[in-house]
């Protein structure tokens, strides 16, 4: 994957990173657990990103 990709996934983790700390500053359940969601995703792509790189070796 291109370092751009990596990048955006590892910037959308720290969005997540960064709604789930808001929402529990707030108390706002919801926050958080969209937070934690995105973070999920990001996580994902990331993964994605790394099978994609061992396969291109």
């Amino acid at each position: 994957m291109s370092i751009g990709d990596k990048a955006k996934h590892a910037a959308e983790e720290a969005i997540g990173k960064a709604k789930e700390g808001l929402g529990k500053a707030s108390d706002d359940e919801g926050m958080e657990a969209e937070g934690r969601g995105e973070q999920s995703q990001a996580n994902l792509k990331q993964a994605g990103d790394d099978v994609k790189d061992a396969f291109r070796k």
